[in-house]
């Protein structure tokens, strides 16, 4: 009789942990941005909580969207963060395409961290500094193009509100690059779009990365347009972030390889696991104020997860 198939390691951590046992091993989740696509991470989150799994990790790692789920998951308010992307209340403030007009941000995510979230849905920040799983936001240093966790310069709740702004301040429809301490940031997509890298460097054995891309939307390379638009924007804004961007495609390729090989051979050290939305989802969220494809993407985010606990 041929012995039934051994679970994926990063499960098997999950749940000798949930089960009460104690290890020396360090278990991250890592959780890439995507903008409207964190809908669907924000329902793996869902499902996480649901299993009583989200306090078992030693630190989330969120890029971008993926950090403002990050934070939701952290507050223990997931489902409220995940019914965020679908509420008439908050769309309004999230996406403002009149300022492509003028001079304001299309995506202001500092009016997003500190207002949206704390007089519209309330996101309990001091739960968050308060919580012993460390929380890391990703950005991008828009003078040396590096990823940077933003983890150290977090000290009180107006600091982690600069943090959530920075790692989602979109290229060209977000702020100028946001100062912290002497340095300037911009969306963590840039430089670290799944921010697993980050959380092997500080030395995690045990990764679980939530994607917001299924396996059937592979890389695509920049069109030329877009390439000319974005290299004298980010010239401008932006120097050191340009090549970066520029070598998104070789970086996303790369990415897609290394959490596929680990996700599918166990014994890979770090262990590495990845959860992905199901083919075919990258239609749902057919354009920005689309509430309801954002509602079946929360969704299908919380079914993959909820399939991936099942295994």
């Amino acid at each position: 009789m041929t012995p039934a198939p051994s679970r994926h390691p990063v499960l098997e951590l999950l749940a000798r942990r949930r089960a009460g046992h104690t290890d020396n091993h360090r278990l991250a989740l890592a959780i890439e941005g995507g903008g409207p696509r964190g809908a669907y991470s924000a329902g793996m989150l869902t499902a996480l909580g649901a299993h009583r799994f989200l306090p078992r990790f030693d630190a989330l790692y969120g890029s971008s969207a993926g950090a403002f789920n990050a934070a939701w998951a952290l507050a223990d308010q997931a489902g409220l963060g995940a019914a965020a992307y679908s509420d008439p209340a908050v769309l309004p403030h999230l996406w403002r395409p009149r300022n492509l007009l003028g001079r304001g941000a299309v995506v202001d995510t500092h009016h997003l961290a500190r207002t949206v979230y704390t007089r519209v849905i309330p996101l309990d920040y001091q739960r968050i500094l308060d919580n012993p799983t460390s929380f890391h936001p990703i950005a991008t240093d828009a003078d040396t193009g590096l990823a940077v966790d933003l983890h150290p310069r977090i000290t009180d709740i107006a600091s982690l509100q600069r943090a959530l702004a920075a790692t989602a301040n979109l290229v060209v429809l977000g702020a100028p690059p946001i100062p912290i301490d002497g340095h300037r940031y911009i969306d963590a997509g840039v430089a670290e779009p799944i921010p697993y890298r980050s959380a092997v460097s500080h030395g995690a054995t045990h990764i679980l990365v939530l994607r917001t891309t299924p396996a059937s939307s592979t890389p695509s390379r920049i069109p030329v347009h877009q390439r000319a638009f974005m290299r004298a924007w980010l010239a401008r804004r932006a120097p050191g972030a340009l090549p970066a961007w520029l070598d998104r495609y070789e970086h996303e390729t790369a990415d897609d390889d290394i959490l596929h090989q680990h996700s599918t051979n166990p014994e890979l050290a770090p262990h590495i696991l990845q959860v992905r939305p199901p083919d075919g989802a990258e239609r749902i969220i057919r354009h920005p104020k689309h509430l309801g494809g954002y509602r079946e993407a929360v969704h299908l985010g919380a079914v993959a997860m909820h399939d991936m606990l099942a295994e």
